[in-house]
């Protein structure tokens, strides 16, 4: 299986960045690629997405999310549940191993296949094998730092880089 990433969101100013590193790794020890891009604009670039986890599973998550957001005009929430509704109860969904960190202006979500749906209580979120490194270092930066939403998710990256073995400093930002 193909794992271990890092992704992160950071709302600031008007602003929400979602940042995500580019190693694949496979099987936990060797890595595959190191620019693979994590990250991208849904539903005419009104919704960033990451996802951590199997590469292909989340290839498929990308698409039913986006289908639900077509199918609910943008709800981000709505869309959210009725992802993690479905992800939930189909058979074979359920097998797909994967988180997603979604955004747009007003939100920050996680959909995971356990059928939670997650928004943080702080205006940062990430996800993944870097996850709580790159946590920290936002919430730090954030709170004591003047930087830009965008400057403050790659910096948590790059943080997270420099202590995970599973993520690397080839940083991907969307920004909405």
């Amino acid at each position: 299986m193909f794992q271990g990433t890092t992704i992160v969101a950071v709302k600031k100013d008007g602003v929400t960045a979602i940042a995500g590193d580019g190693q694949v790794t496979f099987a936990e020890k060797t890595i595959m690629k190191h620019t693979a891009c994590k990250v991208r604009r849904l539903f005419g670039d009104k919704v960033v997405a990451g996802f951590a986890g199997s590469v292909a599973d989340a290839f498929t998550l990308f698409s039913k999310f986006e289908a639900k957001l077509q199918q609910f005009q943008g709800n981000l929430p709505r869309a959210a549940v009725e992802l993690a509704k479905e992800w939930r109860s189909d058979k074979i969904l359920r097998q797909l191993e994967a988180l997603l960190l979604v955004a747009d202006r007003d939100k920050i979500l996680v959909i995971s296949g356990n059928g939670e749906i997650i928004e943080p209580d702080e205006p940062v979120m990430a996800i993944g094998s870097g996850g709580p490194y790159a946590m920290a270092a936002a919430k730090a930066l954030y709170q004591h730092s003047d930087l830009s939403a965008t400057a403050i998710a790659e910096e948590s990256l790059k943080i997270a880089a420099s202590i995970c073995i599973f993520t690397n400093d080839r940083i991907t930002v969307e920004t909405i």
